[in-house]
């Protein structure tokens, strides 16, 4: 089968990449000469590495470059099985694009989107065959994050999720099946990681790098918040949010902070300004240093992983996914320690549920109300059940 993708940023060369890896002939398209000539320079760069490294070999190198055509007219996609679009975060946009792929490809062709967080329905309803049209989301980098979420729109057909998962999983991918609301499994499951620890911040509880030494050496996170969000970068991580919480309808659970958009505002977007929550200057003097207080590290961690496992907990009342996919997305997706629904069931599910009591009872703000399928859970002396 033959793969288009639209978009020659670093998302969409890593999905060409991934696919021409597994043997597919892939059209990458840009508007853009100078961002196909860019992609097309570091993939090189990258192969030659993996060469390097022993990794692949030489012949295999050549191979995946060879597959892949860097195109700047849509109708080279006038053969193509499937076609990922990979572009900018931008409803109207992604739209027109979606109109005029349908002029060119075959009636068979799957059209799917790499949103993180728009509607696929939406998107699906502006083509004429919506049926084919599908969520396709991979993690950055998408060469080397094993996650991607399948979401099938309201329209999108049977055949077509299933043919979809099976093409994915075929790239050696894991893949995990969301329903089509804000922020799929990952985006939204994780937004108390930042969320509620830019709240800890701003009650002046604990400074950044003690919040994100608590989470990494107590938690067992792989990152820290402040440092994640750092490396994402702010215009990425404020915009998801802010995206997540308008729609849900303002849910005071996916509230932005004014810290983050100050950071934006300012234009201190992370690593690749030099500067976001901390300060990457070789010469900076104005990063704190983290207060190694246990009982302080403890409390950060409980309160911040009371509020993902009700959050995941809250996906499986709605049937966004399955438990079993739920703690995929997060361990595959974003290298949480283990999946929250395990971890909840190691807690104990009245530790989770009184604990979200506490802070509610403390703050009385929506946003700490426990899920509705804790309280069930306890009535029954039931754990969650992942298979």
């Amino acid at each position: 089968m033959k793969i288009g993708v639209v978009g020659a940023g670093a998302m969409g060369s890593g999905i060409a990449q991934v696919a021409a890896q597994s043997g597919h002939k892939v059209y990458l398209f840009d508007t853009k000469s100078e961002a196909l000539k860019k992609s097309e320079t570091k993939l090189l760069k990258v192969l030659a590495r993996l060469v390097e490294k022993e990794k692949i070999s030489q012949d295999k190198a050549n191979e995946i470059h060879g597959n892949i055509s860097y195109v700047n007219e849509l109708n080279a996609f006038e053969d193509t099985g499937m076609v990922i679009e990979a572009i900018v975060e931008n409803l109207d946009i992604k739209k027109v694009v979606f109109q005029n792929l349908e002029s060119i490809v075959s009636d068979s062709c799957i059209l799917a989107t790499n949103t993180s967080s728009l509607s696929v329905t939406s998107i699906a309803g502006a083509c004429s065959k919506p049926e084919r049209v599908i969520g396709v989301h991979f993690f950055n980098p998408a060469p080397l994050m094993p996650l991607v979420e399948i979401i099938p729109a309201l329209q999108t057909s049977k055949e077509i999720t299933n043919s979809t998962r099976a093409l994915v999983d075929s790239w050696k991918k894991v893949t995990v099946i969301a329903k089509d609301t804000p922020g799929f499994i990952v985006n939204r499951v994780a937004r108390p990681f930042y969320g509620e620890a830019i709240r800890i911040l701003e009650e002046g509880q604990a400074n950044i790098a003690t919040i994100d030494w608590a989470l990494t050496e107590i938690g067992g996170f792989r990152m820290g918040p402040f440092t994640l969000t750092d490396f994402i970068g702010h215009d990425v991580n404020y915009v998801v949010t802010e995206t997540v919480f308008t729609a849900f309808f303002y849910d005071q659970r996916y509230k932005p902070s004014f810290s983050q958009k100050r950071l934006v505002e300012a234009g201190r977007l992370g690593r690749k300004t030099g500067h976001g929550f901390y300060n990457y200057a070789k010469d900076a003097t104005d990063n704190p240093v983290a207060v190694e207080n246990k009982e302080l590290g403890e409390y950060i961690v409980n309160r911040v992983l009371l509020m993902l496992i009700n959050e995941a907990a809250d996906a499986l009342f709605l049937n966004i996914a399955t438990a079993k996919d739920l703690d995929l997305a997060m361990t595959k997706g974003v290298n949480y320690p283990k999946g929250l629904l395990v971890w909840a069931n190691e807690l104990g599910i009245d530790y989770v549920y009184n604990g979200l009591m506490d802070l509610y009872e403390e703050y009385h703000e929506d946003r700490y109300r426990p899920s509705p399928i804790l309280r069930k859970m306890i009535k029954t002396n039931s754990k969650f059940v992942i298979e």
